[in-house]
């Protein structure tokens, strides 16, 4: 099969964080990046022009040139360029073949596949601060999006008693589970599902997700939750704060902490 390769002129790492979040909604497979460029790949029967067209209208202007190119052993490429990460000096995410990362109070290890949520993405570094903030003790946790599940072992290794880890994607599943076994974690059930469960209970509500995935399950995630329920979410820019502090109000969350990094913002909110 061929892919569709796009070379962009960026202006810096934050517009290329941007393009790779947008692009990878609309099928993208494989990026490469650097300060002020980006490479993307998508194949040639999943690229949908229109698509396309309105993640490129997003940017005021971006300059871009598109070709053709064979078949790409995708896992091998990013098994090559995947680099541990470490997360305040106390979280550390690194591929099985990395040696052990020194000095962190938790160790993560994910197998560098294609699925998001590997730490390196603004949103994953946000959502792991804020959950070192909070108490995960004897909790019970869902990971809507989970992707990696990297969010979800982590929500274990900090005490969590219950964890389910939703993603739709079949990949991002396998993925998860791959990486689950990989940390000998044994409270995380996985679930493939588009929509956020209403007939649980939990203490804590994880999702790293976009802007319109979060607004259109937030009232399923108001009901799947009782007061002094803590909400963290990611997977937006700075510009959607103000709108998501408002559909948060309209169903019964207190905006209580923002933290950024470049455009992205995550969010911890609780139900009153």
């Amino acid at each position: 099969m061929n892919y569709l390769q796009f070379d962009f002129e960026t202006e810096n790492t934050e517009q290329s964080e941007q393009l790779i979040a947008l692009l990878n909604e609309q099928s993208f497979e494989g990026f490469e990046e650097d300060e002020n460029y980006l490479k993307a790949f998508i194949a040639e029967d999943k690229f949908d022009e229109a698509g396309f067209e309105n993640v490129v209208a997003k940017f005021s202007s971006l300059i871009y040139t598109n070709s053709i190119v064979e078949n790409i052993n995708w896992n091998q490429q990013w098994e090559e360029s995947f680099q541990p990460v470490i997360v305040e000096e106390t979280v550390g995410i690194r591929a099985g073949f990395h040696q052990p990362i020194k000095n962190v109070d938790y160790e993560i290890i994910i197998t560098p596949k294609m699925s998001f949520g590997t730490g390196h993405h603004a949103t994953t570094y946000l959502m792991i601060q804020l959950m070192l903030s909070i108490d995960l003790k004897n909790k019970r946790v869902v990971d809507f999006g989970t992707g990696t599940g990297v969010l979800a072992i982590f929500a274990e290794k900090l005490g969590a008693s219950k964890i389910l880890a939703i993603d739709y994607d079949e990949w991002s599943i396998e993925n998860a589970r791959e990486n689950i076994n990989q940390n000998d974690c044994t409270k995380i059930t996985l679930q493939q599902n588009s929509v956020f469960p209403d007939d649980a209970n939990f203490d804590i509500v994880l999702a790293n997700i976009t802007l319109n995935v979060i607004s259109a399950n937030i009232a399923l995630m108001a009901r799947s939750v009782q007061k002094g329920a803590q909400i963290l979410l990611s997977g937006f820019l700075i510009s959607d704060e103000g709108g998501l502090s408002a559909i948060l109000n309209q169903h019964g969350f207190t905006l209580m902490t923002v933290l950024q990094r470049g455009n992205w913002i995550a969010i911890l909110a609780i139900r009153y």
